[in-house]
């Protein structure tokens, strides 16, 4: 009985030891253990990620407005083509638009009077408002800003490589419910003398491609050579690819340096009381052209005159080989590079303001 009644005091003793041993070094140990995920959520971040996070932010931001350099990273696919859009005019004594004239381009009819005297649409009083060289930032954008105030519309003729440069910029024009037409791919001269014929339609279907590209749908067919030269051989080939050649009536000069914004709408004005109607051409290229148009929009409203838009029937459509040469120019992953997978597979909206 003693025996055992001592046995059991020794067991218990031990137990006790081991359990303040035990208190002691769980004690010591949570002093140097790592903190909890809920604890670490709490604390600010590090000022290095936070320079890391915001330059990623500020670097994505300002992708979109910069030129595609030779070297630069793969080209992302422009964004599905803008709807356009059908908004009401809120300015009561806006410009506007008279009427909408629709060509059928066919067999590649020219328009201006400069160059084509075959079809003269225009009534007096009547002008068709046309930019080219497009688009370019803050230029381009001061255009469209003119144009929307006074709610009148134009024939754009977009230069290939500006258009894959700042294809925002480009759907903005459609967006707004502009006419989008094509200018080559790099405004260069197509009937200089070292430019071959092939050489003339590479640039003519690049250009074509590229403004595809750009604004995710096709352009319209409708062309303008740059410097307004041209070659007859040239014009028949415009005309197997039904395309619509414009020329001008009145020439703004807008992209002579000396000619300030009041000078651009001094030359536009007197050249269009003299002949009652036209073709204008601007370059919305140009900083000066966005900063003239207000004060010549409000010219032409007091004067009488009336604006026409110009749509095509048709679009265009253009070739796939210079459609997979643009692909190739932007370094744009083919369609396999997907690997099949959806776009809701790899892109997912997780929060939207």
């Amino acid at each position: 009985m003693r025996n055992a009644l001592g046995l059991m005091l020794a067991s218990v003793l031990a137990a006790v030891v081991i359990a303040g041993g035990w208190y002691f070094y769980s004690s010591r140990a949570d002093q140097g253990a790592p903190k909890t995920t809920a604890a670490r959520a709490a604390d600010p971040l590090p000022a290095q990620a936070k320079l890391a996070a915001r330059d990623d932010v500020e670097t994505t931001a300002a992708i979109a407005g910069k030129p595609v350099a030779a070297a630069a990273a793969p080209a992302p696919a422009p964004a599905p083509a803008p709807v356009q859009q059908t908004t009401s005019c809120t300015n009561p004594n806006a410009l506007g638009v008279s009427r909408v004239v629709e060509i059928d381009t066919t067999g590649g009819p020219g328009f201006g009077f400069e160059q084509y005297k075959q079809f003269d649409f225009l009534a007096d009083k009547e002008v068709v408002l046309t930019f080219d060289d497009s688009p370019w930032p803050h230029n381009t954008p001061a255009v469209l800003k003119a144009l929307a105030d006074e709610c009148t519309k134009g024939l754009f003729f977009s230069v290939g490589k500006h258009a894959t440069w700042h294809p925002e910029i480009l759907r903005q024009v459609l967006a707004q419910g502009h006419t989008v037409g094509t200018h080559t791919w790099s405004h260069v001269n197509l009937a200089g003398k070292k430019m071959t014929e092939q050489q003339a339609k590479d640039e003519i279907e690049k250009g074509f491609s590229a403004v595809k590209w750009a604004l995710g749908t096709n352009p319209s067919p409708f062309f303008r050579f740059p410097q307004l030269s041209q070659s007859p051989a040239l014009v028949s080939y415009l005309g197997t690819r039904n395309l619509g050649i414009f020329s001008t009536d009145i020439d703004s000069f807008d992209f002579r340096k000396e000619n300030t914004p009041d000078k651009i709408v001094s030359n536009v004005m007197t050249k269009l009381d003299k002949l009652g109607k036209g073709i204008i051409l601007m370059h919305d290229f140009q900083k000066r052209t966005g900063e003239a148009l207000p004060t010549l929009l409000a010219r032409l409203k007091a004067g009488g005159y009336k604006v026409v838009q110009i749509k095509a029937k048709t679009t265009f459509d253009s070739l796939p080989e210079y459609d997979d040469a643009i692909l190739k120019e932007l370094k744009v992953p083919a369609a396999g590079a997907t690997n099949g997978r959806p776009v809701s597979s790899v892109v997912q909206t997780v929060s939207q303001r």
